[in-house]
């Protein structure tokens, strides 16, 4: 038999639980457990003023921040809307049944003033990972190093001319954080070739087609994590260019040193942070091992000899060529020492011209060339060092671990989503990039550490 329409009947009293009707498996329940946001009230007291109207509850704005990156929910009008319907997202936000939730224009304006003005951000990752810390999640001794394009919020078919530069009617933020970062390594400084295009919403984001396909204004977010279990050590915006990235990985590394003691025994890494300079700065400096390709052009496609065919000896200084004759930076002795290193760190060992004219390997080494010439890093034996790695079981091993962090990338983009930026500019590139780092990492700590209160059935 069809049963009856019921009529809604308001009833006069409710028993209601928002506390019962969050399921215990959901994810807010997991994160929340690691979520400790105790001390903000007295770390942002500083940036507020004395007098005045109560401010929106700052703890309130970070947890409806973490909601959005770790849910991927990109607009913070639909965020309103969405803790405003979702009883576990109340729940997490301590709003309860009748809890006002603030305007999206409220998080803009915090952003740019006090959020920034604090650091808080990049406080709100440095305590997540201390948990993940204390937690024993991470060991300190493997670390692996990535960086990975994300979308500008900026239009490509609006770019301008680079050598032309901008018009000086363009003022915004976004501007004037670029004119600021000029002489930032980072940014501005991070190359002295000029970008084809500018955008005029975003000038400090790179014109780059590394993908391969339509080129596109980009920033680079650079990881640093621990391989035990892919916890996010740290992260760093820098420009779309490999020069900034490598910058960025010495950042991140004597961070960790300074501000949580982490000293690893190797760094992993693709070909990006194999230049001579990095793998010396790695060894020498901080005594790392490193587990990355070595950047090496010296190798010819013509049929004639490499460098690799020539063995070096490192008690005379000096190379054997294929036939036996040596090469030396010097053919005589000089009353004042001189340097022969030039401005790139190459050193150049030459043989004398009567043994390559003589020579019945001549057409196979330096056809063109009167002496053969060998040019050697003064970083040589950083580089050797990576290269007896490379041949190790240890070295596969690592090659395994760093897919960890392109892994963290993909789960960043199709996840949470971040595959292009929703606010403009290097301030706005870093806000973005730790909140998504700090979201990525108590979803992790999530996943390693169940468990946490039973609720029981309403």
């Amino acid at each position: 038999m069809m049963g009856e329409r019921m009529g809604a009947q308001e009833a006069l009293f409710y028993e209601f639980s928002l506390e019962r009707h969050v399921p215990a498996g959901h994810l807010v329940r997991a994160i929340d457990r690691f979520v400790d946001l105790a001390g903000i009230r007295a770390y942002l007291k500083p940036f507020y003023s004395e007098t005045g109207r109560p401010s929106i509850d700052p703890e309130l704005m970070i947890r409806m921040l973490l909601i959005g990156y770790c849910f991927g929910i990109r607009s913070e009008r639909r965020l309103c809307e969405e803790v405003h319907l979702n009883l576990a997202y109340r729940w997490f936000c301590r709003l309860g049944l009748d809890g006002r939730v603030p305007d999206h224009s409220t998080f803009s304006k915090n952003r740019h003033g006090r959020f920034r003005d604090s650091d808080l951000l990049r406080h709100l990752f440095e305590a997540v990972l201390q948990r993940c810390i204390a937690e024993g999640l991470v060991g300190g001794e493997g670390f692996a190093v990535d960086a990975s394009l994300i979308k500008a919020e900026a239009s490509r078919q609006k770019g301008v001319d680079g050598k032309a530069g901008l018009s000086p009617e363009v003022a915004s933020r976004a501007v004037e954080e670029y004119l600021a970062v000029l002489d930032d390594a980072a940014f501005g400084a991070a190359t002295e070739v000029t970008p084809k295009f500018l955008s005029p919403a975003d000038p400090a984001a790179r014109w780059t087609g590394a993908h391969g396909g339509q080129a596109f204004f980009a920033y680079s977010t650079n990881y640093l994590i621990d391989v035990d279990n892919a916890i996010i050590v740290d992260v760093e915006a820098t420009t779309a260019i490999r020069q900034a990235e490598v910058l960025a990985a010495k950042r991140m590394i004597e961070r960790s040193m300074d501000r949580f003691d982490l000293y690893p025994a190797r760094l992993m890494g693709d070909s990006a942070y194999g230049s001579a300079e990095m793998l010396a700065w790695l060894v020498h400096e901080h005594g790392i091992e490193p587990h990355v390709p070595v950047f090496d052009k010296s190798a010819r496609r013509d049929g004639t000899f490499s460098r690799t065919d020539f063995a070096y000896d490192h008690v005379r200084d000096l190379y054997t060529c294929p036939g036996g004759k040596e090469l030396r930076r010097y053919r005589r002795r000089f009353s004042v020492t001189r340097d022969s290193v030039d401005p790139h760190g190459l050193m150049r060992y030459r043989a004398a011209k009567s043994d390559c004219g003589a020579c019945a390997l001549k057409a196979q080494c330096c056809p063109a060339d009167p002496p053969r010439k060998v040019l050697r890093s003064i970083h040589e034996g950083a580089r050797d060092m990576a290269r007896d790695i490379a041949v190790t079981d240890a070295y596969v091993t690592s090659r395994r671990q760093r897919k960890k962090v392109e892994m963290l990338f993909a789960h960043l983009k199709r996840i949470l989503r971040l595959d292009r930026l929703r606010l403009r500019g290097p301030n706005g590139a870093r806000d973005e990039f730790h909140l998504a780092a700090t979201a990525q990492n108590l979803r992790k700590l999530a996943k390693l550490l169940p468990g946490g209160p039973q609720i029981s059935p309403a």
